[in-house]
């Protein structure tokens, strides 16, 4: 569509190295916002990672954001944020024992040179670039350490409670995997316990007059974390209020930190996430993009990937990762008409381009659309009008599998 290429901006390689002029109409679209959510058409594409490595370099060198926000757990983050900012530990290690079960897509070569490089860029000095985790399927026993901890140097009177509170969920087995199953697996009634005791101690150490706000908010995702196991996965409307309590969650831990630090933030999640719009509204009814623009208003700025083509890593129904491939995009669909631009790889912005009549209408039309969820078999091409999802998109037209890391011997 000739309207699309007066406002698309070629990408001169969606490899994380090298010179970036080519992004700096980029970064003039993002100019000014405090949270850019950088959306993943699927979670096992590599180059859709190594181009977010790319553009998360030009966010950080040129425009000052320090913290990069994943669709991972926030104890996670905390392990591998120790890490990036004082080089203790084993960057590997911490990968394989915190991405496991739902997460285990994210433990891959690509991330393991993001985070190299983030490592290389605090070392040298220059503004710190911190980790976040918004999400809060797991908890690992560092976090009720650092709750527990603090109460007990500063409200020693609290601490039997809030022990008692946390007993059930501190006495889950651990690492990640085990944790995961065990507490899926325990009867409703006692989740529903735990969240209960979950929420009562967040609310106990909430009443403390000078509870630090780091510990607390500990202790918010741990009640997060428990809320959401206490939903009933076998009934349709439980399962999707669960996914809404996921979605406002993300957009609310991104928050609390950009407030609480004053860091701008890159939000790194699957375009089902970042988006204003829901592809598959009866699932996922609100998305974190949409709380996070009535919680930040302008302040967010959407950035959505899309695909003509090519390989995605997924889980399969009993947990193993395969490799599984997208057709190019069929004539009616939004990559179709994407791929006719005269570049290989390009971003536009749709805000500018949703102005010209001609471009306006097809932007705000809803149509078939790679949107590949974590697990196969799937149904990748929901409909979706793309101006009104995102602000941003980049568009590669085809795309190779993300790597795992290998197991240690």
């Amino acid at each position: 569509m000739a309207g699309l290429t007066r406002y698309a901006h070629p990408l001169r390689t969606t490899a994380p190295v090298g010179p970036a002029a080519d992004l700096d109409a980029f970064a003039a679209m993002t100019r000014g916002a405090n949270f850019v959510g950088l959306g993943e058409v699927s979670h096992g594409s590599k180059d859709v990672f190594t181009v977010k490595e790319r553009v998360l370099r030009q966010l950080v060198e040129r425009e000052g954001f320090s913290a990069f926000a994943m669709e991972i757990n926030w104890s996670a983050a905390a392990r591998l944020n120790t890490y990036l900012t004082t080089g203790r530990g084993d960057l590997r290690q911490i990968m394989r024992e915190e991405f496991q079960h739902a997460y285990g897509l994210t433990n891959t070569e690509e991330y393991l040179h993001l985070f190299t490089w983030v490592r290389e860029h605090n070392r040298a000095g220059v503004r710190q670039v911190r980790l976040v985790g918004v999400d809060f399927a797991d908890v690992n026993p560092e976090q009720y350490e650092r709750i527990l901890g603090w109460t007990g140097e500063h409200a020693p009177g609290l601490l039997p409670e809030l022990q008692r509170y946390y007993a059930a969920l501190r006495a889950l087995p651990g690492g990640v995997a085990t944790r995961l199953e065990t507490y899926m697996g325990l009867p409703l009634a006692e989740r529903k316990k735990m969240a209960d005791d979950a929420g009562a101690a967040y609310r106990l150490l909430k009443q403390h007059a000078t509870t630090d706000p780091w510990a607390l908010q500990d202790a918010r995702v741990v009640s997060q974390m428990a809320t959401s196991f206490a939903f009933d996965s076998d009934d349709p409307a439980q399962a999707t209020a669960a996914n809404r309590h996921r979605d406002r969650t993300l957009a609310e831990n991104a928050v609390w930190w950009q407030r609480r630090t004053g860091d701008r933030i890159v939000v790194s999640g699957h375009d089902g996430h970042v988006a204003y719009d829901s592809a598959v509204p009866a699932v996922f009814p609100v998305t974190m993009g949409a709380d996070l623009r009535e919680l930040v208003g302008r302040e967010y700025v959407a950035v959505g990937t899309t695909i003509d083509s090519g390989d995605y890593r997924a889980r399969t129904a009993n947990g193993e990762s395969g490799v599984f491939t997208v057709a190019p995009a069929a004539p009616g669909s939004n990559e179709y008409t994407l791929d006719q631009v005269p570049h290989r790889d390009f971003y536009i912005d749709l805000r500018a381009a949703r102005r010209a009549p001609d471009v306006g209408a097809w932007l705000d039309t809803a149509r078939p659309t790679y949107v590949i969820p974590g697990r196969y078999p799937n149904d990748p091409t929901p409909p979706l009008a793309l101006g009104r999802a995102f602000d941003i998109v980049i568009h590669l037209h085809t795309v190779r599998a993300s790597v795992l890391l290998p197991p240690t011997k």
